[in-house]
């Protein structure tokens, strides 16, 4: 679609619909979070701020929120940079005319998808993204064909070894690539491996991007060149909501390529969401002077599905039977290690700005946004405990919520779980 048709001035009309304070208001709590997490403790810039791509990323968002209670066509014109939509997956013409994709492009759209996500998929707004599995930030078309042309290598004998990277809210998949380092590179180097990386509307709820993600899984497992004889998903942040949450619905519905799934590795994952948040405006003070969390004491009452899911931590989908009201109480309760897949080996990586994870502040304050005991799946509810096996679980000592992407000792707590013996094998399981 031209960005000069009107059906996409229609779109961009019906974005001008939005409400600006609240835009200006989460965009803000956005930018304070990543702020905080990219400073150091004590370096906090008083207006919250950030530079750099980042701060781009931000100033733009702003500009977009200030012309759309004013200018249409000023909107518009800022806009259309972006309006060149990305390529369908399964559209391999358009996918070879498109151009590559721009980092600060990404990022905008990545940070609106994760505000306003759910808004812009409901008014079919070109900005909202599509979800796909992607390579080397291009989608993937899910046929065996496709495949086999993009993945030589695929076809040979050690070519049935998957990982695929899920990012977090307001992110994207180039942003896997951290200070660097990039998880998926280096351990599908490691392992002999070929990394996908999923790309989706972080703003759209858990259970709907766990669906969505449930699909795409089923596709690729039947369409790859050889039997898959080894998969892992690896989940940042939300992105571990949203694998548990696809295999929890892919389970429940007889889906066949859980069974492929060797291993579920999930790193600053709040499964049970952030304790002080939930409990509302009341604790404004507290998280004020919690490190990193403060910026959570001005989330208003507008906010996409996709942060209010990750604030409870939910992977499974409210019952059409609950009330509205319900829908910020923790109904629908995570699905845990065991609702997945019989055998799975799944991990959990916790950040802690501490120098120690033992005392309740640190434990409390976590990576900076998620707190220890949720990333380890830990609750006070034996029957919600998600029971990560004690050599299945670790502490990064120092390590804030996005370091947790880069950080040498991470990748190599990664490496010593993922990396079979010398003399493992594994047999082929086979596309089901």
């Amino acid at each position: 679609m031209s960005s000069k048709t009107p059906s996409a001035h229609g779109d961009i009309r019906g974005a001008a619909r939005l409400a600006v304070d609240a835009t200006a208001g989460l965009t803000d709590l956005v930018e304070a979070m990543h702020q905080r997490i990219a400073s150091a403790p004590g370096a906090t810039a008083a207006d919250g701020r950030t530079s750099g791509i980042t701060g781009l990323v931000y100033r733009s968002i702003r500009g977009v929120t200030k012309l759309v209670g004013g200018s249409v066509d000023g909107l518009l014109g800022l806009l259309e940079p972006l309006l060149v939509p990305s390529p369908k997956p399964g559209d391999a013409a358009a996918a070879s005319a498109a151009r590559p994709p721009q980092p600060q492009r990404e990022a905008i759209v990545a940070a609106l998808n994760g505000v306003l996500g759910d808004h812009l998929a409901a008014t079919s707004n070109p900005l909202a993204t599509t979800m796909a599995l992607r390579h080397a930030a291009q989608p993937l078309v899910l046929e065996r064909a496709a495949l086999q042309a993009r993945f030589p290598l695929a076809a040979g004998p050690h070519g049935g070894k998957l990982i695929v990277l899920l990012h977090g809210l307001c992110m994207n998949d180039l942003q896997w690539l951290h200070e660097g380092h990039d998880h998926g590179a280096a351990l599908a180097a490691e392992l002999g491996a070929t990394p996908l990386y999923l790309h989706y509307n972080s703003g759209l709820s858990i259970p709907d991007n766990g669906r969505q993600f449930a699909s795409l899984m089923a596709q690729l497992v039947v369409a790859w060149p050889v039997p898959v004889e080894r998969l892992v998903l690896l989940g940042h942040s939300m992105g571990g909501l949203v694998a548990r949450s696809a295999l929890a619905q892919a389970q429940a519905t007889g889906q066949a390529w859980p069974q492929q799934v060797t291993e579920l590795v999930c790193l600053g994952t709040p499964h049970f969401g952030a304790p002080l948040e939930r409990a509302g405006h009341g604790l404004d003070v507290i998280l004020e002077n919690t490190p990193y969390a403060a910026p959570l004491a001005r989330l208003g009452k507008v906010r996409s599905a996709g942060i209010t899911d990750l604030r409870h931590g939910r992977v499974r989908p409210v019952l059409a039977s609950s009330q509205a009201a319900d829908v910020e109480a923790p109904l629908a309760l995570p699905a845990s290690a065991a609702d997945a897949v019989p055998g799975l080996r799944c991990y959990a990586i916790a950040g802690c700005l501490g120098a120690s994870s033992q005392s309740l502040k640190a434990r409390l304050a976590g990576d900076g946004l998620v707190p220890v005991d949720s990333a380890l799946g830990q609750h006070q509810d034996p029957a919600r405990t998600l029971h990560f096996a004690p050599d299945r679980q670790s502490v990064a000592q120092g390590v804030n919520h996005m370091a947790l992407l880069s950080d040498a000792g991470v990748y190599a707590q990664l490496v010593a779980w993922l990396r079979p013996p010398a003399s493992a094998t594994t047999a082929p399981k086979g596309n089901r």
